[in-house]
């Protein structure tokens, strides 16, 4: 996962720190020397690493430092502090334009998944209350319409095509002008692949900028390309003028190195961060979150604005009132594992806890997600196969029942058998609970051991 052989090596580096009491110039050099390596390993840009191990050591080598009480603290917060400055300090959202619509260019080298990002992006924007326009101009890839023409209908985001016409900047001129004839206030154009050498390629964007004028012009890079993600970002933001940058594929480097270095060497702000393949899987990029992920110092923040978005307010309301009334259903109990499934993988979630990472290393490579995960899918499928009485009074529920419920979601009965004892156990508990919140004696204390998925 992201930053994970740099943050494994820096919390080494860290934890050296923290058994000596006061800290001589000697644990400084050393330290430094550990820091430095991590991030030459971890793919950074030599020049950046220099530059920021300086600023470092100058900072922790203060009079204030070495005779603090808790100086290896010190030096970690110098370090995330520096961090944050590295890649960029503040978020830098999208520049909506007061009169719309907001024109952002995507452009980028082949392969970076510049056409996904341009539905990843729309989709962000739209839960925003925004109604965007996808512009297809990369008329020279096989099938490059088509892919944004399928996003777009997956999105429900319309997207302005002209299929046999092969001039790029005019079409992009004309789906400008649709998107005002049909009131969208984003427009969002997928530009062609290409190599930053490619000069007749470059020279169509910069015409294309020159007769659109875009308030955003965003660079699409696979973060799993090293150092040419830097210099790929020098060449384009020298060529156009870029306005931000998007890293993709975030979630598949262990590395990370370009995500700290490409801020330093364009001065361009990385913008948004893609975790995944899915559609809504872009990230605003939070500096001084990422910094904290890589210390291992958590991203509580990243998790409640997480779990905000996959729990309903309404929903959760509504189970409050059900269980206080002992009438939570089964109904109630999908609902929960429906909104469970948006919050992604465990390892996702283990990433965004301080001091985790010793636990995520224990777990390897096993992980659980719940969007894709088997055992929640057979859950569903049986719920979904009762009817709703037996979804609302489980007690009805005799062994014909639970033959057909066992039929109708391709599992066994002894699985059926073992969900409806999980959740009359469960029931029985909310219902403790409850009565001991009424007579206000305090919760009882919660037998988490005993609820398991019945897989």
């Amino acid at each position: 996962m992201i930053f994970e052989s740099l943050a494994e090596k820096l919390q080494t580096t860290f934890k050296k720190l923290r058994g000596h009491g006061k800290l001589t110039q000697d644990d400084i050099d050393t330290a430094m020397r550990d820091i430095r390596m991590a991030l030459l390993e971890a793919d950074v840009n030599f020049k950046v690493v220099k530059d920021f191990i300086k600023r470092i050591k100058e900072r922790a080598l203060g009079a204030d430092i070495l005779e603090s009480l808790t100086p290896a603290q010190a030096v970690i917060k110098i370090v995330n502090e520096e961090l944050t400055e590295l890649m960029g300090s503040q978020v830098a959202p999208i520049t909506i334009s007061p009169q719309p619509p907001t024109i952002i260019m995507l452009v980028g080298l082949q392969g970076a998944g510049k056409t996904t990002t341009v539905g990843k992006l729309g989709n962000l924007l739209k839960k925003q209350g925004k109604h965007p326009l996808f512009v297809a101009c990369d008329i020279y890839r096989p099938a490059a319409i088509k892919q944004l023409q399928v996003v777009g209908k997956e999105l429900d985001i319309p997207v302005f095509a002209e299929t046999e016409s092969k001039d790029a900047v005019s079409i992009a001129k004309h789906g400008i002008d649709r998107a005002i004839s049909h009131a969208n206030d984003i427009v969002v154009i997928d530009t062609a692949g290409r190599l930053h050498i490619d000069d007749e390629l470059m020279q169509e964007l910069q015409e294309m900028k020159e007769a659109i004028n875009p308030h955003e012009i965003l660079l699409v890079v696979d973060a799993m390309t090293g150092q040419d993600v830097v210099n790929a970002a020098s060449e384009f933001n020298t060529r156009l003028g870029l306005t931000g940058i998007i890293l993709t594929k975030m979630d598949g480097d262990a590395r990370g190195g370009a995500a700290l270095s490409v801020k330093a060497v364009t001065g361009c702000p990385i913008k948004f961060i893609g975790m995944g393949e899915k559609l809504d899987a872009l990230e605003l990029f939070h500096p001084d979150r990422m910094a904290s992920r890589i210390l291992d110092m958590g991203d509580v923040l990243s998790l409640i604005e997480k779990a905000q978005e996959a729990f309903d307010e309404k929903e959760a309301q509504k189970m409050e009132r059900a269980i206080r009334k002992n009438e939570f259903g089964l109904d109630d109990f999908l609902s929960q594992l429906q909104q469970v499934k948006k919050l992604g993988s465990l390892d996702k979630i283990l990433g965004l806890l301080p001091g985790m990472s010793g636990l995520k290393k224990k777990l390897g490579d096993v992980d659980l997600d719940f969007r894709d995960n088997k055992d929640i899918a057979h859950i569903e499928a049986i719920i979904k196969s009762m009817t709703p009485e037996e979804r609302k009074n489980t007690a009805i529920i005799n062994g014909s029942r639970r033959k057909r419920i066992a039929n109708g979601s391709g599992t066994r009965v002894q699985d059926v058998n073992k969900l409806l004892k999980q959740f009359n156990e469960m029931k029985k508990m909310m219902k403790k609970m409850n009565k001991m919140k009424k007579s206000k004696k305090g919760f009882p204390k919660l037998p988490t051991g005993n609820f398991k998925l019945p897989f």
